[in-house]
């Protein structure tokens, strides 16, 4: 631990962008979500939303209902989000179950297609397809699945993840778990979905990604939730201790000693990549190494495997292709059934070879 008054605190740097942006164009964005002729009856109204919302605008008010923090913080009078302590509270029940003893088995199954067949594409996809057939291999051992499609992003009215702003890169501490940079009510920043997933990944006790590669990489939505995840690794519990989002307050934390916690260490995790042309072993290191980083385990050999369907041939008969690959229908639930394995293994308290060392780079 380094003795805080030797800590010197580095600069904080400003000057990247422009505020506030100018109110002409401000309007035309906020119209534009009331461009349907349908909406020309409320017109007046409209007009009045605007002027309401270019003054929370103005006064960057990210959170506008409060209350005070508590005696579980380090500071219990700081007011703090509503939606905040609310997410807080539901991470806290979802391992409450994680660490009953007596809880059912619990897999977080994630489906990270961005297509269905409600919106553009017309056609549900391959992963969903692959989905549905680890869920049923995993209710066959009576473990409760939890179903994570990631494609709701495109085809259900404000569902959304935004963009990670990259807190931890100016001091881990400024990075709070759960994520507290969401929502923004000044920039009609709502409705964030990782509200509800973060308490969904603290309550499993094995997560499986099925994802198909798109351009090489790992579909929009996935990488949202996995840029969104970073607070999970190493985040602060306590926004009280960094007074919100005070940069110089959390690089001083930081400096003085930060311990990184991983708050969803010790799960189980397998992981089917699918593709048509290139790019699976890519993706499917990449997402291995990413669960390694926060401390998952990785279940046994079958548990992590990339595989193309219908290779080189035409995207308009990939569903065909898919029922005739068999070997991989099995392949999946191999996956599945592996990751059940292991979550057997953890939860009877047998321990990894590396479980008892210590980590000489905790970042």
């Amino acid at each position: 631990m380094t003795n805080a008054r030797d800590v010197k605190v580095p600069q904080v740097r400003k000057g990247q962008t422009e505020w506030p942006m100018p109110r002409d164009e401000f309007v035309r964005r906020m119209r534009e979500r009331f461009s349907d002729p349908d909406f020309d009856a409320a017109r007046a109204d409209i007009d009045r939303l605007v002027e309401i919302a270019w003054k929370n605008y103005l006064e960057t008010d990210k959170s506008p209902r409060k209350r005070k923090a508590g005696e579980a913080f380090s500071d219990p009078e700081q007011e703090l989000a509503i939606e905040w302590l609310e997410a807080r509270q539901r991470i806290h029940e979802a391992q409450l179950r994680h660490d009953a003893p007596t809880a059912r088995p619990r897999i977080l199954l994630i489906c990270a297609a961005s297509r269905n067949d409600k919106t553009c594409p017309g056609e549900m996809s391959k992963t969903y397809r692959l989905v549905m057939m680890a869920k049923e291999t995993i209710a066959a051992r009576d473990v409760e699945v939890d179903v994570l499609d990631l494609s709701l992003l495109i085809s259900e009215y404000g569902r959304v993840i935004y963009p990670c702003k990259a807190c931890v890169s100016t001091a881990m501490p400024l990075c709070h778990w759960p994520c507290s940079c969401y929502p923004n009510h000044a920039l009609g920043q709502v409705n964030d979905w990782m509200n509800d997933i973060y308490p969904r990944w603290v309550a499993a006790h094995g997560v499986m990604i099925v994802t198909p590669v798109y351009w090489y990489q790992a579909p929009s939505g996935l990488k949202l939730m996995m840029d969104r995840l970073v607070c999970a690794d190493g985040g602060n519990p306590d926004p009280t201790t960094t007074k919100g989002k005070d940069p110089e307050r959390a690089k001083r934390i930081e400096l003085e000693g930060w311990n990184y916690p991983r708050h969803l260490a010790g799960r189980a995790f397998s992981i089917v990549v699918h593709g048509d042309a290139e790019g699976v072993d890519t993706l499917r290191r990449s997402l291995v190494d990413w669960l390694h980083d926060m401390h998952l385990i990785q279940a046994g050999r079958s548990a992590a495997i990339d595989r193309y369907v219908g290779y080189y041939e035409p995207y308009a008969t990939s569903h065909e292709a898919l029922d005739r690959d068999e070997a991989l229908h099995e392949e999946v639930r191999n996956a599945a059934r592996s990751l059940m394995n292991e979550m057997q293994r953890i939860r009877e308290g047998s321990h990894e070879p590396d479980d008892c060392l210590g980590d000489p780079r905790p970042k």
